[in-house]
């Protein structure tokens, strides 16, 4: 795979013929504008060999969350679970519905530990065409389309399964216009992730959304971030380093007072059964009841609601290419 040649610029009759910016959820195409109050990184479903009895694969526990988000104030999720973890992207429609909270399914692959090895051989050889293919067309047979593709870096670093993953999702986003999340291992890596999506990848930086910031509360990296014009994903309390927790309102009120305040997003980051607010554990409730009571007491209202509307509308929205439109 190679990287994707700069476009030439648009002339007036071609600028006016592209689709306007439209959020893909498993219902369809919407305006950003009716995006709502959006938990930005969070999972229905997830499974993985990595957290063993821990997967989240029950769909009236999925339901029963949902409904404690939206009554919470909350309208809309972007599901991050990527290709073969178990997404449950045939549940989500159903699962939209009932709740009245959009959901936004994510093609895209993890980091290598989280597959077996004989799947991985059997994808590889047309890695940009599965997600072009999820993204434009749907997941399985008859499901959904993907709104976003999930890749996984390493810890302060990019192996060989990433570099190549990265590549397949940078093809995929110049055939489809969709944004990139991006899993930071503890938050780190950021610069070279970028230093590869959108420097020898040409990926537009505000087409990046780089996730697990808060774990890595590190001021340098979040400025330099949200300076090259990525998204900034700050989501879920840590189960590793309570610290990030509460340096999190003073991250990022330096990044607002920098003047990045629209570069912010906010996330819960669900990724165990036990971490669910059904089953007694934070879920994604917290957000919205408790890390957006936290941010507003030092950010303010305004700038907090923007972090949870306008930046995830603006972020996962694409003038979607190579598919027949909404639906």
């Amino acid at each position: 795979m190679t990287p994707h040649p700069a476009a030439a610029p648009a002339g007036p009759a071609l600028a006016s013929a592209r689709p306007a910016p439209a959020v893909r959820t498993v219902l369809g195409d919407i305006a950003p504008a009716d995006l709502g109050v959006c938990d930005a990184h969070d999972h229905l479903f997830l499974r993985s060999p990595l957290l063993p009895g821990q997967e989240l694969a029950d769909a009236a526990a999925a339901a029963a969350e949902l409904s404690a988000f939206r009554a919470a104030g909350g309208a809309a999720v972007i599901q991050w679970t990527p290709y073969g973890m178990g997404r449950g992207a045939a549940e989500l429609p159903r699962l939209a519905r009932e709740s009245g909270v959009r959901i936004v399914a994510a093609t895209g692959l993890h980091q290598a530990a989280h597959y077996a090895p004989e799947l991985l051989d059997r994808i590889r050889p047309d890695l940009a065409g599965l997600f072009v293919a999820e993204l434009t067309e749907g997941i399985g047979e008859g499901g959904p389309r993907a709104g976003m593709i999930k890749v996984a870096g390493g810890f302060h670093g990019l192996d060989r399964h990433t570099r190549y993953t990265m590549a397949a999702a940078a093809e995929a986003q110049h055939a489809t216009g969709a944004a990139i999340g991006v899993h930071l291992e503890l938050g780190t890596g950021a610069p070279d992730v970028l230093e590869l999506l959108c420097g020898e990848l040409a990926v537009p930086p505000d087409r990046v959304v780089l996730g697990h910031l808060n774990r890595s509360p590190d001021p340098v990296v979040h400025r330099a971030a949200a300076e090259a014009g990525a998204y900034l994903a700050f989501d879920g309390p840590s189960r590793a380093h309570h610290a990030t927790d509460w340096r999190l309102p003073e991250a990022l009120a330096a990044l607002a007072d920098a003047g990045f305040g629209d570069r912010i997003l906010l996330g819960g980051d669900t990724t165990t059964a036990g971490a669910r607010s059904v089953d007694g554990g934070p879920g994604m409730p917290h957000l919205l009841r408790r890390q957006r009571e936290r941010l507003e007491l030092t950010l303010g209202k305004d700038l907090v609601t923007r972090f949870l509307t306008t930046n995830p509308a603006r972020a996962f929205a694409a003038r979607w290419a190579g598919t027949g439109g909404g639906g």
